[in-house]
């Protein structure tokens, strides 16, 4: 058996490469995996990184924690080195806030491509930034500790790192608005109940659950699964006639493609 190829190590950020199960780990435990604009940096380009091989991502953090959230540095006037505060970004053109913010949530789109099937495996605090990293995956799986809580409106902000939507999606509006505007603590119990979390396990049993799911999840087809996650992303914002019909032509792909006959 070889070893996993290391692809990427930097700025807390850890890639590795297993055939067709890529991890990513967040690497920085003694800091609780905080969050800056250089680890969102290193995040986008481990999505670039990932080999046309790929099928699952897990994306897990060294530690007790998952993520603990955005680094506290942030919010002082000097923010990070060699990075614009948040100061500096008030003070700038709405053009440049939009483009600098849009950079960050690049770190938290990838993870639903439809070429590939993302989990996150959470243990202790998912907080603010962390909450809406574990957002990011198609599925999650945690363990007993896990606690989930949106921050931001505590500090003056909202959560922008594109988590509102899957939030809104998994736990319906009300929820979502009292679990952002509270800044609670949802705790695995919840989670599960909620349809937050997909699986909930003892914290001892996180590494084989999700070992468990992604065999699962490689056990079909491949092609059949691509097909199948884009029509599940993308239904909500579809009419039943247009569900339909793009279920029919995803059909179609699939039964020309097992007769030989496809492109």
């Amino acid at each position: 058996m070889t070893a996993p190829q290391a692809l990427l190590d930097q700025d807390g950020v850890r890639l590795t490469v297993d055939d067709a199960v890529a991890t990513v780990t967040l690497t920085n435990p003694a800091k609780r995996n905080a969050q800056s604009p250089a680890l969102w940096r290193a995040l986008t380009e481990a999505g670039r990184l990932l080999p046309g091989s790929v099928r699952v991502v897990v994306l897990r953090g060294e530690g007790k924690s998952f993520s603990a959230g955005l680094d506290r540095q942030a919010f002082t006037p000097e923010g990070f080195d060699g990075e614009p505060s948040f100061l500096d970004l008030a003070r700038g053109t709405d053009a440049d806030l939009d483009a600098e913010i849009s950079r960050y949530q690049e770190a938290f789109t990838w993870w639903r491509r439809n070429d590939i099937v993302s989990i996150a495996a959470v243990q202790g605090h998912a907080i603010g930034a962390g909450f809406q990293l574990a957002l990011a995956c198609d599925l999650r799986v945690c363990a007993e500790d896990a606690q989930f809580a949106m921050r931001e409106t505590s500090l003056g902000l909202v959560p922008d790192l594109a988590g509102t939507r899957p939030l809104v999606a998994l736990v319906g509006y009300a929820r979502a608005l009292e679990i952002c505007a509270t800044g609670r603590f949802v705790h695995a119990e919840e989670a599960e109940r909620t349809g937050l979390a997909n699986l909930v396990v003892p914290a001892a049993e996180l590494d084989a659950a999700v070992a468990d799911l992604t065999a699962a999840l490689l056990a079909a087809p491949r092609d059949a699964v691509v097909e199948t996650k884009a029509l599940l992303r993308d239904a909500a914002g579809r009419t039943y006639d247009d569900q339909r019909a793009a279920e029919r032509a995803a059909q179609g792909r699939r039964l020309r493609d097992l007769a030989g006959l496809g492109e």
